[in-house]
């Protein structure tokens, strides 16, 4: 009954709506979502549901903003719990990791960014959590980790930003090779100059181990200790015979 009541209620409500929608509109969503009562009850539940965790995610910005740690997990929490499957979820973990680098808190980022990424969230949301995460690591010191993290990680979008990284994890261990290819990439990639800091990248590729890429010197043959004495004690007598 109380289906029937919601889908009746349904039914009207498309009908008042229909009234006063242009016919090409009209036919563009009945397309989209279908023009059955029931397709619309799921229309109008997704889109309250929407309503409802943008509503949640902005409390959520406001805790942020004033730096209210407690009110945030909570929200945060609800937002994973009833809306996880909506982009205001992974936007919220985004947010919780910047708070808790405010509060020195960085193995709690490292945590909330990889639930984003075990998430069914987009990736273009998993792409922001990867390069934050990736920063995150390199200031823990935990360089390889990072090379785990980007390595063989195929984003146009965030190609420069990741070849940053990499660069930095590389030359934390030593691999120099490796971080001037990654530097090198950066300095590259077209896309490069609206991401990360050029000039930054330039300065590390020049500063990356210049002994480990300086040419070896060319070998000297090695010097006879013996023969080269011989000639130090001949060279008076040679000067006393000239004489």
């Amino acid at each position: 009954e109380a289906l029937q009541s919601l889908l009746k209620s349904a039914s009207k409500y498309a009908s008042r709506v229909n009234a006063f929608m242009p016919a090409e509109q009209r036919l563009a969503e009945e397309e989209l979502i279908g023009n059955d009562p029931y397709s619309q009850v799921i229309a109008q539940f997704l889109m309250e549901a929407e309503l409802a965790g943008s509503s949640m995610y902005e409390a959520l910005v406001n805790h942020v903003v004033e730096g209210n740690l407690e009110a945030a997990e909570v929200v945060a929490g609800d937002l994973a719990s009833t809306y996880g499957n909506t982009p205001y979820a992974g936007q919220a973990r985004l947010a919780m990791a910047r708070l808790y680098m405010d509060r020195n808190r960085d193995q709690d980022a490292v945590n909330v960014l990889q639930e984003l990424l075990d998430s069914a969230a987009g990736e273009e949301l998993k792409g922001v959590a990867r390069a934050r995460l990736g920063r995150i690591l390199l200031y823990q010191g935990n360089a390889q980790a990072v090379v785990d993290l980007l390595e063989g990680q195929a984003s146009e979008a965030f190609a420069a930003i990741y070849n940053d990284l990499l660069g930095d994890a590389y030359d934390a261990l030593g691999r120099h090779a490796d971080a001037q290819e990654a530097y090198q990439a950066v300095l590259l990639d077209p896309l490069s100059q609206a991401t990360v800091d050029q000039q930054m990248v330039q300065w590390k590729s020049l500063d990356v181990a210049p002994e480990a890429t300086a040419q070896p010197e060319e070998s000297q043959p090695p010097v006879d200790e013996t023969r080269a004495n011989e000639s130090v004690e001949e060279s008076p007598a040679a000067e006393e015979d000239t004489e």
